[in-house]
């Protein structure tokens, strides 16, 4: 089958076209035929930083995580797919894993579901990674109807997920951004747009809250940006956030009472844990997505499996709006 594969880890030029052995099913997965993948920013860290993460897989290599497709094999045990079935998941890619920049997976059928039937397989493509983080971090927070809820980047891969998430669970939603076409989409979302360039923490919390503080803030910035959460959560709200990996005083979280939520969700795939989990979460989002309240954005930039480098760059360059997606 044709792949992208890397034999080194370092910019986009590294992925080359190559033909590799058809993957067997095995008991407990199915075989996929890959229609379209997305590009998160994990995969470019891994093809980046390579052995300085350790969750990136040794090479040679497939990356991809994110995937869409048709189910072309079922392995022994699996009773909930059968050949012919469109699904879509998260199932590779990283450690002993191999990704999605392929013609054909084997994936964990923990890991995938049923596509939603109103979504294109480039639109499926573009949820799993960043849908199950969004509802994670969400449903881990405690988020419910007329709650007041802020998301962090609300026009972000992970953001415009949880912005409509938030709606559908029946929150007040208010999202920042840093520009007009950000604020647009966030808007668009059925969110209250806040710029975070021109407005402090103090300032939209007392225009929006009264100055009591958001219920729950979704966090997908992170790092030094959880100091703003911390700010802009009311007395014993939630905060959940998809990037920790920083230092940071506590204090204010302490004075609140506040409920930190950290938000990993290749937990299932790295360690083989719960991964049952995700194939929970894809089926709520296809069921959400078929209500008609859940759609990702797509960029508007389109790319070619042989294209996957210019893909990730566009990702990289910052100037994308909404999920980059390769055409497998």
């Amino acid at each position: 089958m044709k792949a992208m594969i890397i034999k080194s880890f370092g910019g986009s030029e590294v992925f080359e076209v190559a033909d590799i052995a058809k993957p067997d099913v095995k008991a407990g997965h199915v075989l996929v035929n890959i229609k379209a993948s997305s590009v998160n920013t994990v995969d470019t860290m891994i093809r980046q930083m390579g052995d300085d993460l350790p969750l990136s897989p040794p090479l040679p290599a497939v990356l991809g995580m994110d995937f869409a497709g048709i189910v072309a094999e079922v392995g022994a045990g699996v009773t909930q797919f059968s050949v012919g079935d469109e699904v879509y998941g998260c199932a590779g890619g990283l450690a002993d894993l191999p990704g999605t920049l392929a013609e054909y997976i084997v994936a964990d059928a923990n890991l995938i579901a049923r596509k939603a039937k109103n979504l294109t397989m480039r639109e499926a493509a573009a949820i799993p990674l960043v849908g199950i983080t969004a509802y994670e971090g969400l449903t881990r927070a405690n988020t419910s109807k007329g709650q007041n809820v802020l998301v962090h980047g609300g026009s972000g891969g992970v953001g415009h997920i949880a912005v409509q998430l938030a709606n559908y669970m029946g929150a007040n939603v208010f999202a920042t951004g840093g520009g007009d076409k950000q604020l647009a989409l966030i808007e668009t979302l059925g969110a209250k747009g806040i710029n975070y360039k021109n407005e402090t923490v103090e300032e939209y919390v007392a225009k929006h809250t009264d100055g009591h503080g958001f219920d729950v803030v979704f966090d997908s910035v992170g790092g030094e940006n959880m100091t703003n959460s911390f700010n802009a959560a009311s007395l014993n709200g939630h905060v959940a956030s998809t990037v920790a990996m920083v230092e940071l005083d506590l204090s204010v979280a302490h004075f609140k009472g506040l409920s930190l939520h950290v938000v990993f969700m290749l937990i299932p795939m790295l360690h083989n844990y719960k991964r049952e989990n995700h194939a929970q979460v894809l089926n709520a989002l296809t069921r959400i997505a078929e209500t008609g309240a859940l759609r990702p954005v797509l960029d508007e930039q389109t790319f070619s499996l042989e294209e996957v480098g210019k893909a990730h760059d566009r990702l990289s360059s910052g100037q994308g709006m909404g999920k980059v997606v390769v055409d497998v």
